[in-house]
């Protein structure tokens, strides 16, 4: 389901690249916006209550996290926190490495408890578990995918928020010791 979420969400962008928008001239530029949409997607599930079955809920994400991780429902929480900020972060250029490289790392942590959920035989959704085969690949191409997205992003954005931090930096009175 997420797949063909992002699949759409990628040919759509692109669609209307080709019909002269030309936000979404290129295939990454793109597919920013489609992983944006994904990552709303996947963390709506994360606030989901349990009584919900047309999709997974917060309950079924709990489930997913390994016995050694502490707070399973506040990490839960935080993580969909963060696909949202990732989301948002992928949709404007000057955001776009930053939120890459950060989901990419997101992605790397959370790939224990899609590990865990698949070996364990955690069901998700009231469905059969999902295969391990199936899982790792899925959370490869989610990293793949952010850093490609990452590194397309107009560096020149990056520069110039780089620069203007430096020179604010610089500018700054230095810091008076107090005894």
């Amino acid at each position: 389901m997420v797949l063909l979420v992002l699949a759409v969400a990628l040919l759509g962008f692109r669609l209307l690249g080709t019909f002269g928008v030309r936000r979404f001239a290129t295939w990454p530029t793109s597919a920013a916006p489609a992983m944006a949409v994904m990552l709303v997607v996947t963390a709506s599930a994360h606030f989901v209550p349990a009584g919900v079955t047309v999709m997974p809920n917060h309950a079924d994400l709990v489930r997913m996290v390994p016995p050694l991780v502490p707070f399973p429902d506040a990490m839960v929480y935080l993580t969909g926190v963060l696909e949202l900020l990732g989301a948002l972060g992928l949709v404007p250029t000057a955001t776009r490495w930053a939120a890459g490289l950060s989901l990419a790392t997101l992605f790397v942590l959370l790939l224990p408890a899609n590990i865990y959920a698949a070996v364990a035989g955690v069901p998700f959704n009231g469905e059969e578990p999902t295969p391990l085969w199936l899982r790792i690949p899925e959370q490869i191409l989610y990293i793949a995918l952010v850093v490609w997205v990452a590194r397309s992003a107009d560096s020149t954005a990056i520069r110039r928020l780089l620069r203007r931090h430096l020179r604010r930096s610089e500018s700054a009175p230095p810091a008076v010791a107090s005894r």
